[in-house]
């Protein structure tokens, strides 16, 4: 079905080869979800992708070209396996170059680390230029401050209005950023009216013979968005169909009461009514 819900396109790409090994448990989709949310939106997709550079650039020329919002999370650092910046810089077709803010609060970043060691800050040694490397940007790019350890994410606009938010893959790091970068960039589009999900449980249901109800539904009330959650093990249900509408809290009611119309009319077997807002 279609979702023709007026909410901002929001996606997500999560990178690192340690992910999709299973390396590393991956926790930021979660999170972005939860923290989207409570911000009255909702996340469109997510894609994982490996540290591999060219399909990386094809990822993100993809992510960037159709106007949607990405957060994007690792691979920023500045070692051999981080190609997110240069990545970026290619599918915006944009030179890398220094971004002096970011390059100050790494150097301000570096000073701290040697008076904490009780050294001398020393900007030419060879770790300390590598460094740096992390402050290097797509042209154009804004920061986003790190409120952890200083060292920057950046955001880069796309084709047709796109954002592209790029953050590290530390969750320390990462989830402070990213409310960051949507309180500072995307809070016009959160939603200023609760969202509520409705929905029934229905046993010994075809998804087949549902699917014009839910067509008619959603016709009649194309802010609404009509969804159905087959499971065939649940623990408590057994097999069974979810079936619900969700969308603004006060349009919620009438496509409600369609969907329950209709179901008695095709003798559904009801099981519990479930709500929660989203």
């Amino acid at each position: 079905m279609p979702n023709t819900l007026p909410l901002a396109r929001f996606g997500a790409i999560i990178i690192g080869d340690e992910i999709l090994s299973g390396k590393r448990q991956d926790k930021h989709l979660p999170q972005l979800i939860a923290l989207l949310a409570a911000r009255g939106c909702s996340l469109a997709w997510a894609e994982y992708v490996g540290d591999e550079r060219g399909r990386l650039t094809d990822v993100l020329r993809r992510a960037t070209a159709g106007g949607d919002i990405v957060f994007s999370f690792g691979g920023i650092g500045a070692t051999p396996d981080d190609h997110t910046r240069q990545c970026a810089a290619a599918a915006l077709d944009v030179a890398l170059q220094p971004h002096a803010q970011a390059q100050a609060l790494i150097t301000q970043r570096m000073q701290e680390m040697a008076t904490e060691k009780g050294e001398v800050f020393q900007p030419e040694r060879a770790d300390n230029v590598q460094r740096l490397q992390m402050g290097v940007l797509p042209a154009g790019a804004q920061i986003i401050p790190n409120p952890f350890n200083r060292i920057p994410g950046f955001s880069c606009r796309g084709a047709q209005g796109a954002w592209l938010h790029c953050v590290p893959g530390f969750p320390v790091m990462a989830w402070p950023m990213v409310e960051w970068a949507l309180d500072h960039h995307h809070r016009d589009l959160y939603q200023r009216h609760g969202h509520t999900e409705r929905s029934i449980i229905l046993f010994k249901a075809q998804e087949s013979a549902l699917t014009p109800l839910m067509e008619a539904v959603e016709t009649a009330h194309p802010d609404i968005k009509v969804f159905s959650l087959p499971s065939v093990d649940h623990p408590e249900y057994g097999m069974h169909i979810e079936l619900g509408v969700k969308g603004k809290t006060d349009a919620i009611a009438p496509a409600w009461q369609q969907l329950i119309e209709g179901l008695h009319l095709l003798g559904a077997q009801f099981g519990p009514e479930l709500q929660r807002s989203i």
